[in-house]
């Protein structure tokens, strides 16, 4: 069965769940709300070290992880065991579907992958727009009621040579263009709501925020929250954000590369944390743990041409949970 196939059997029932889910969503985050921990109790714990600066960390319902590091996918366990999953031209953001196979995004391949459970490579679900190839995609977000997923699209984009871009991919396999003229869009996610699309243009070092009018359309952006610039005399040696993800109160944590942190926004576009991030050239970060109150950090211990790490940091605070209803 295609990704197409898979995603319009799933949709009306993932709808149905997720509407009932939003009905009680402020309860739901009341409960979820927690004052995060002073950054100077975090001290991160390293789980693994790998050959390359690593990325795209996430999490299967087994509660096993994968992270993307040269041209490899490694699947890890909580006790820091971990083997060759996959392998790709450049793998990195990465998420899972409701069936259990994998979107995997690649630079190198021009393509946002589809994979088996088991690694195996299927048909890609978006390698170009009105027949025009793709960039290089870099990390996506999934928009599991609609049965779409959105992505950045970056590589060669700068701050002089603005290009970049984010696309929408339907449930039909789909794929639109959203907005454009971008300095390098990284991590992206969309808030569970539905109703905004949070991305990271990185040579800007800000946070961009879209209002979603409907599946795939969305506002003018405007800017979200611009971050902490570099301190070079703490050794800090640049300053883009990367990945994203939400906690289950609505707050966003933010891999600033470079900085050797991990940022954290409220709702509303403010700086409420900073902790550390193990890795200098911090890259993702997704929760889990068997009480999904771990913060999971990739990166590069040093520079991207070095060897990566990943750490776990014991926050206590309730992540948001991405994976989508298993598809019967």
């Amino acid at each position: 069965m295609t990704y197409t196939e898979r995603t319009k059997f799933a949709c009306f029932t993932i709808a149905v769940l997720f509407s009932l889910a939003i009905s009680c969503g402020s309860a739901l985050l009341e409960a979820a709300a927690a004052e995060l921990p002073d950054a100077s109790t975090i001290k991160p714990v390293k789980l693994l070290d790998v050959d390359h600066y690593c990325e795209g960390v996430v999490f299967d319902r087994e509660g096993k992880g994968y992270i993307s590091q040269g041209t490899q996918i490694v699947q890890f366990t909580l006790d820091g065991k971990s083997k060759v999953w996959a392998e790709t031209p450049a793998p990195n953001g990465h998420k899972i579907l409701g069936d259990g196979t994998h979107l995997v995004c690649d630079a190198k391949a021009l393509a946002v992958l589809h994979l088996s459970r088991h690694g195996k490579m299927l048909k890609n679900a978006s390698d170009n727009w009105q027949g025009k190839p793709l960039l290089g995609p870099n990390d996506l977000s999934l928009d599991t009621p609609n049965g779409g997923f959105y992505f950045t699209d970056p590589e060669g984009s700068t701050k002089d040579k603005p290009i970049g871009a984010i696309y929408y991919v339907d449930a039909q396999g789909v794929t639109r263009q959203l907005d454009q003229g971008l300095a390098y869009p990284n991590g992206i996610v969309l808030t569970p709501d539905g109703k905004k699309l949070l991305m990271g243009e990185s040579q800007h070092d800000r946070i961009l925020v879209y209002d979603v009018l409907g599946p795939g359309k969305v506002s003018k952006h405007r800017v979200f929250a611009d971050l902490p610039r570099k301190d070079t005399s703490a050794g800090q040696i640049d300053d883009q954000p990367d990945g994203m993800c939400l906690d289950a109160a609505g707050n966003l944590f933010i891999a600033h590369y470079g900085m050797k942190q991990v940022q954290v926004l409220d709702p509303s576009g403010k700086l409420i944390a900073r902790y550390p991030g193990g890795n200098l050239t911090t890259s993702n970060v997704a929760f889990g743990g068997p009480n999904m109150d771990q913060l999971f950090v990739t990166g590069g211990l040093g520079s991207e041409d070095g060897k990566g790490g990943l750490f776990r940091l014991d926050l206590g605070v309730k992540g948001l949970v991405i994976l989508p209803p298993m598809n019967k």
